[in-house]
């Protein structure tokens, strides 16, 4: 560590640059609307956020899904990956289970389909043909592919870049998430995952004015107990002077 540079000295640093890079926002209550900035207000959102929520995730058809533009649509994905982590997590399905219960019933149903065609009228009726595109897996696997080189990218970017804050908040929420994780398993957290996705986006879509007034607040709170704690602390350590013997 360079000299005169100290542990307090260096968290305060880093606390004065989170604090100064938020912008600052006028107090609104939550039951009362300030007109008077209501233009204003537009473009002093959360870190400096001058975008739509619609645009920032992209403003199409799964940013429709995640901000609920269409109810039965994003009732049914919602629904879907509820039934899917029921019947993996409660009724202690697998995929290998799953899969072959799935095939079984599909050509169940492909020989009665055909065998009371047959039975019905004497021209039997072709079964059609289930055949998936080979371009579906390629642009899965392309796109999967595609959002690993980037999250890689970015968490060495972050290590190499000199950033402190950006590592530090990187490396605590990679610790966070392990934490997490440890709680339980890799499906229950994607689908904690995919449900926050679908609630927290809309829901602060509607509020987004008392949630960020609520988030500013919190930080000019934190940022006031951090000084006071570190004046406390700091105001009990003796102060002497050091008497270090010159090197000749």
């Amino acid at each position: 560590m360079p000299e005169g540079i100290t542990a307090e000295g260096l968290l305060d640093n880093i606390m004065e640059q989170f604090a100064d890079n938020v912008p600052k926002q006028k107090s609104v209550s939550f039951f009362e609307e300030d007109k008077s900035d209501s233009v204003s207000s537009q473009f002093n959102r959360l870190f400096g956020r001058q975008k739509t929520i619609h645009n920032i995730f992209g403003g199409g058809k799964s940013a429709d899904v995640l901000l609920w533009r269409n109810k039965k649509i994003s009732v049914g994905v919602l629904a879907s990956a509820t039934a899917i982590w029921i019947l993996f997590e409660w009724l202690n399905y697998n995929f290998l289970s799953l899969v072959c219960f799935g095939l079984g019933l599909g050509m169940l149903a492909q020989f009665v389909w055909s065998n009371a065609s047959g039975l019905m009228s004497r021209s039997q009726s072709r079964v059609p043909r289930l055949v998936l595109p080979q371009e579906l897996f390629v642009n899965i696997a392309t796109s999967v592919g595609h959002e690993v080189n980037k999250a890689l990218g970015f968490l060495q970017d972050v290590a190499v870049g000199g950033n402190m804050k950006l590592f530090l908040g990187a490396v605590s929420s990679l610790w966070f998430a392990a934490i997490i994780s440890s709680w339980c398993n890799f499906l229950t957290l994607v689908y904690i995952g995919f449900v926050a996705a679908h609630t927290f986006p809309v829901i602060y879509e509607k509020y987004d004015d008392q949630i960020d007034d609520f988030v500013y607040n919190a930080l000019d709170h934190l940022r006031n107990n951090y000084k006071k704690l570190d004046t406390g602390v700091r105001s009990r350590i003796p102060k002497g002077q050091f008497k270090g013997k010159k090197h000749e």
